[in-house]
């Protein structure tokens, strides 16, 4: 018989997993209903109500998990054996969710909860549900009602009406038969071109629809014997009625609909898991943490990371060391080379002209965490108290980080703890990139920049630093902006031209001689900052200014301050212009 302490620590258990688990499931709940409504929003074309749900939905998470904490609190201090009870908690808390389609993500969220209980540095066995290694993830093979399939029978564009007519959109189409031909003929090529035959299995369908911004998004895969490639279908709902916009045939051209620079789709299905793992057999090199997360599961998808970081680390062997490219003012950079992640540290103190805080630079990161990202700005997995082995730090980068970062970084007998630190996938950088790379090459990169600059300006998001530094190149040869210690929305700047001046000497001092109020900009001065390593061909600044010289005038970034205060949502495609089968239908700003 057990005596009163013990019976009174398992009642405490089997209360606290009650209780996490009636929060995940209010949680759960709250997140599939906001996702629903993202099939109203695209029927009535209420973009601006889409854009308030994104970030009504980022926030439930977070809400849940310190709402829990703050109803088991009481049932854990309750217990002397603080610890037993939540061991106890974990266990009566697992055989909850075995049965459920979303154990995963209660997974998570019971860890969530458990970090603030008990402030958990690094990882801890003990209470946590923790697990590094392999996982199953489920194809989706074994539920049918995961997607249609649709078979060819005819030809290419009866198979495609097959997966138009199974989706059951609200609106009307504008020209279903035109559009589905449109498919057909790009279909038809890829299969000519890439598998040297018209000859097609089928098409499977998922059935969950997938929205982002203004776009609603069909996603399969084209089936040929032992060959697949992903099918993504773009959905546009235009003032005549839905119109197919282009249709996605290759792992490269899907993979960037998924980009790690892009804000999260909503999309309905009780067992995340199965779509996930749906996705991951179109895109095998798309890591579990990037497709968690695309799908709107950011907390899962760092978990994910958090999972696949620490199982690398039992079975590498080489040393954290410091990134390649231009040391930061206010972030330690630092990185595991075989793991192709970085990891972003605030110093303690920045050298001026740096004029910020801790606190500001986490403002801004979390601001970038909360706003569109519209395929431009790099995705920031935030972290508190992980814990590392020491020897796994090169040690000039240690004593760096020991040195800049005392605050937040120290050393526990063989650990190294970090209290905070964000984590980003890794891009080439632009500078080094511009430097390293053919003058082809980098003209290409260069008028890329400036597009980025703009689609940034049109998201209402103006970088600060416009150093070729903070900017960095994508496989895909995409250029996103991923230093946001001086990120500031557009709309707050004041875009002036330089005053003119009667005498000369003015033109030659080094400080101004009229005066800067907070949040003045000046175009004029873009040239001096914008400028490219001075061993790169003159051919690279020529080609750049032939097509982005408008950044250097006040008037363009007015322009689109103008367009800001209009609440004018610009489009911004997943894919390239040429794609389109309507190119200038629709033109993004930028």
């Amino acid at each position: 018989m057990a005596s009163e302490p013990e019976a009174a620590t398992e009642t405490s258990g089997r209360q606290i997993a009650d209780t996490v688990l009636a929060g995940f499931v209010d949680y759960i709940a709250s997140f599939r209903k906001v996702s629903r409504r993202a099939a109203t929003h695209f029927t009535y074309r209420e973009w601006a109500a889409q854009e308030d749900d994104s970030r009504q939905r980022l926030a439930l998470h977070r809400a849940n998990v310190m709402t829990t904490v703050e109803r088991v609190r009481p049932l854990v201090d309750s217990v002397t054996d603080r610890r037993g009870a939540w061991r106890a908690a974990r266990s009566h808390y697992k055989s909850r969710i075995a049965e459920r389609s979303d154990f995963g993500l209660a997974e998570t969220f019971f860890n969530s909860v458990t970090r603030r209980i008990f402030t958990t540095i690094g990882v801890d066995n003990d209470v946590e549900l923790r697990w590094f290694g392999a996982t199953t993830v489920p194809r989706g093979e074994g539920r049918a009602e995961l997607f249609t399939t649709a078979t060819r029978v005819r030809d290419t564009a009866a198979m495609v009406r097959q997966v138009l007519d199974a989706v059951g959109f609200e609106a009307s189409w504008a020209d279903l038969d035109g559009d589905a031909r449109r498919v057909a003929a790009r279909i038809d090529s890829f299969l000519i071109e890439e598998w040297d035959s018209l000859s097609a299995d089928g098409i499977d369908m998922l059935r969950p629809v997938f929205y982002r911004n203004k776009g609603a998004y069909l996603v399969g895969r084209l089936r040929q014997q032992n060959r697949i490639t992903p099918i993504v279908i773009p959905v546009v709902h235009t003032d005549d009625g839905l119109r197919i916009d282009t249709v996605l045939v290759t792992e490269a051209q899907a993979s960037r609909l998924f980009s790690f620079t892009r804000s999260y789709f909503f999309v309905e299905w009780p067992s995340p898991s199965e779509l996930v793992g749906f996705l991951k057999s179109l895109l095998p090199m798309k890591s579990l943490a990037e497709l968690y997360t695309a799908v709107g599961l950011p907390q899962h998808g760092k978990t994910s990371l958090y999972r696949s970081l620490y199982r690398h680390l039992d079975h590498s062997h080489d040393k954290f060391v410091r990134t390649r490219g231009t040391p930061g003012m206010v972030m330690a950079v630092f990185t595991l080379v075989s793991f192709n992640v970085v990891f972003k540290i605030i110093k303690d103190r920045f050298d001026p002209p740096k004029n910020t805080t801790r606190d500001a630079v986490k403002r801004r990161y979390d601001l970038v965490y909360h706003h569109d990202r519209v395929g431009r700005m790099v995705e920031a997995w935030e972290f508190e108290n992980l814990s590392f082995e020491k020897d796994r730090f090169d040690p000039e980068l240690l004593d760096e980080l020991l040195t800049t970062a005392a605050e937040t970084v120290r050393v526990i007998g063989d650990q190294v703890v970090i209290r905070h630190v964000y984590s980003e996938r890794q891009v080439y950088p632009l500078n080094l990139y511009l430097r390293e790379m053919s003058t082809e090459k980098a003209v290409a990169a260069a008028i890329e920049w400036g597009w980025a600059i703009k689609d940034l300006a049109a998201a209402n998001v103006f970088p600060g630093d416009l150093f070729t530094k903070n900017f960095g190149v994508t496989r895909h040869g995409n250029v996103v902006f991923y230093d946001y210690d001086e990120l500031v929305l557009l709309e707050e700047c004041r875009f002036r031209s330089i005053p003119s001046s009667d005498d000369p000497v003015d033109e030659m001092r080094s400080q101004p001689w009229f005066s800067i109020e907070p949040g003045d900009v000046f175009p004029e001065q873009f040239p001096t900052f914008m400028a490219f390593p001075s061993d790169v061909s003159s051919e690279v600044r020529r080609r750049f200014e032939e097509t982005h010289a408008d950044l250097y005038t006040v008037a363009f970034w007015k322009e689109v301050q103008k367009s800001l205060a209009r609440g004018d949502l610009p489009d911004f495609y997943p894919y390239p212009k040429r794609l389109r089968f309507r190119p200038k239908a629709a033109e993004p700003l930028g």
